[in-house]
């Protein structure tokens, strides 16, 4: 995925050379310390100590021999602060993920500020039946009649504003679902698709396998992240929306697994 059959960069000075590197990062949002040391006509232990001299800068993440434009790790924050963040983003995944809703569906709401989003875009259907982890979701949803919402019950997390533990999962045993619609705080090519919260992942994973189909909402912030605990492996999802920023090289490798990337257009330009 590295070798995108690039010429290599003479550079001059070590400003130009890590401004080549944080060019080459945004480009592929990953690279290797080998492919970096090619490109640069420099060796690896070069490399390194300019990618240790950017990382103390704030200006990249190292892992595993590669690098990447920021920390991978994610904190749980409140919905209302994640609200505020890639909202152009959430709005148009919302607006594609409502276009999967037909009449007559029983459908799955994760939680997380896409799924609110998506909910916006839900209230105007016929005819559906969504049962939903998030409280604020089951409210909007509420308040069309022609939308049946089975709300989970259980413990409701404060950041989240969702439920979660033993309530909602002996609950979802008694339903059968075409499809959930997730959201996530990190994509990790080797890791998975991960949350914050040990409760919240467990549920979702239950939500999983109520569904015939998972759709996984995420924007393009959240690849190459991870957060706390895993939800599942990448490969478990059927489909994914995310917008047009998404790196390259998860896009590639998404669709070399046979994963359904659908990209919503968002960039201005």
């Amino acid at each position: 995925m590295d070798n995108l059959q690039k010429p290599n960069i003479e550079l001059e000075s070590l400003s130009d050379r890590h401004r080549a590197i944080l060019d080459i990062l945004q480009l592929q949002g990953s690279v290797s310390v080998s492919d970096l040391s090619e490109r640069l006509s420099v060796s690896e232990v070069t490399i390194r100590k300019d990618l240790s001299t950017l990382e103390k800068q704030n200006k990249l993440y190292r892992t595993h021999g590669r690098a990447i434009p920021i920390s991978p790790y994610i904190g749980d924050r409140h919905i209302n602060e994640k609200e505020k963040h890639m909202v152009r983003e959430k709005r148009a995944i919302g607006k594609m993920a409502a276009k999967m809703v037909n009449e007559h569906d029983s459908i799955l709401v994760a939680s997380g500020t896409t799924i609110l989003y998506t909910a916006k875009e839900l209230v105007e259907k016929k005819n559906i039946t969504v049962i939903s982890a998030s409280v604020s979701a089951s409210s909007m949803l509420s308040q069309n009649k022609q939308i049946d919402v089975v709300q989970l019950g259980g413990m409701v997390r404060e950041s989240s504003v969702s439920v979660v533990g033993s309530f909602a999962e002996d609950m979802l045993k008694y339903f059968n679902c075409s499809l959930l619609f997730m959201g996530a705080d990190g994509v990790d090519l080797e890791f998975g698709v991960t949350t914050t919260n040990m409760m919240e992942a467990n549920l979702n994973r239950m939500m999983m396998n109520t569904s015939q189909q998972t759709v996984l909402l995420v924007d393009s912030s959240k690849f190459g992240k991870k957060g706390f605990i895993k939800i599942c492996d990448v490969g478990e999802i059927d489909r994914i929306i995310t917008d047009d920023k998404i790196p390259q090289i998860y896009l590639e490798s998404l669709q070399e697994q046979g994963i359904e990337v659908t990209i919503v257009p968002v960039s201005r330009g």
